[in-house]
């Protein structure tokens, strides 16, 4: 069991990865919350794997249970509607300031249970017992909540730190191959981002072909690594943490742009080798250091580019919340394990789309 300590400025907290941390789960949230009552929120895919097991290590430490709330699995429920009926259901079972959520599930479950925490009675604690990959190495971290709108993703959300993160990586075993696979692009993102020994670790040894449990544990404690020192430097996205984004703003252009029925790590692997292409063809990096990024992502079976014309991209990019005023932040590779922020007006970024491309 590995403890990564996040020191974010609004709270400090633990992220504890390692194998069989369900049936733990119970004893570690005692230690930060005491015997406050518990309300785990999940979805109808995870719900009938894992919450029984998280509700019955509560009960077992001592911890009052309130009835679960489950709502329908996959980003098409990342609504305003299904928040609202996460409130009500807090608001039914009578939690109250001294209550706390149990977000139990991947990248969507996590936002919407941290959200809705965020938002009920001016916020209460949230712990984050994430399931998938994606969600454990990068949603589960940093505190960033938020549900989609018609115009884009993640347009209406919070920054509501969790009071504890609990990776059990053995809830990996349930993950499809597929989603599995497509989380690996956050992974590798974090790589080129702030290690390049664990890129090519990745390159050589991609993580789809072994899961074994020891590495995996090793991986998703150095990617959350990497993500606890930008977030205790930049808890609000103000600098640093805009690195964090490295592959996004295409990525997200691609993945609402396919109505979100193409995987979000996917869609980050594509915007990562996108923006490495262009970045190259600027200058801005060597082709070697494009070429590295690429040869990973497609060595995970991740897609290293889009179809899609750069019209239809750039209009989703003009609703990005990384857009200000005519400019736009985006995250280049310099080098493997060193990205800048780099504010580029629609006009330079529709060159980029076209350049990666």
């Amino acid at each position: 069991m590995r403890r990564i300590r996040v020191d974010a400025s609004s709270r400090a907290y633990d992220v504890v990865v390692g194998a069989g941390l369900l049936a733990r789960l119970g004893d570690l949230l005692r230690d930060v919350v005491g015997t406050a009552r518990c309300c785990v929120v999940t979805e109808t895919n995870v719900g009938p794997l894992y919450a029984e097991a998280v509700e019955v290590s509560l009960a077992a430490a001592g911890l009052e249970v309130a009835p679960r709330i489950t709502f329908p699995a996959g980003e098409a429920s990342k609504t305003l509607a299904t928040l609202a009926t996460i409130l009500g259901g807090l608001a039914e079972r009578e939690l109250t300031r001294d209550d706390v959520v149990i977000a139990v599930g991947g990248g969507v479950t996590g936002d919407m249970a941290g959200l809705a925490a965020a938002l009920y009675l001016r916020g209460i604690a949230v712990v984050q017992v994430p399931t998938s990959l994606l969600a454990m190495v990068d949603s589960s971290v940093g505190g960033k909540t938020a549900v989609d709108l018609p115009a884009g993703k993640n347009l209406v959300g919070a920054f509501w730190q969790p009071s504890l993160v609990v990776a059990d990586v053995e809830t990996l075993t349930t993950v499809p191959n597929e989603l599995f696979r497509d989380s690996c692009g956050e992974v590798v993102k974090h790589a080129v981002l702030a290690d390049a020994q664990m890129l090519e670790e990745l390159a050589q040894r991609p993580l789809t072909s072994f899961r074994d449990a020891r590495r995996l544990e090793d991986v998703v404690a150095r990617n959350v690594a990497i993500k606890r020192n930008v977030v205790s430097a930049d808890e609000r996205e103000r600098g640093l943490r805009q690195t964090l984004n490295l592959g996004h703003t295409i990525g997200h252009a691609i993945e609402a742009a396919s109505d979100f029925s193409l995987g979000h790590g996917s869609c980050v692997a594509a915007g990562l080798c996108m923006m490495a292409r262009a970045a190259a063809a600027r200058g801005w990096c060597a082709h070697e250091t494009s070429e590295r990024v690429e040869r990973c992502v497609a060595a995970h079976g991740l897609p290293t580019g889009s179809d899609l014309p750069a019209d239809v991209l750039m209009s989703f990019v003009a609703h990005d919340k990384k857009r200000h005023g005519d400019g736009v932040n985006v995250v280049v590779p310099r080098e493997v394990g060193s990205c800048e922020v780099r504010r580029v007006s629609l006009s330079e970024l529709r060159e980029l789309v076209e350049l990666g491309r």
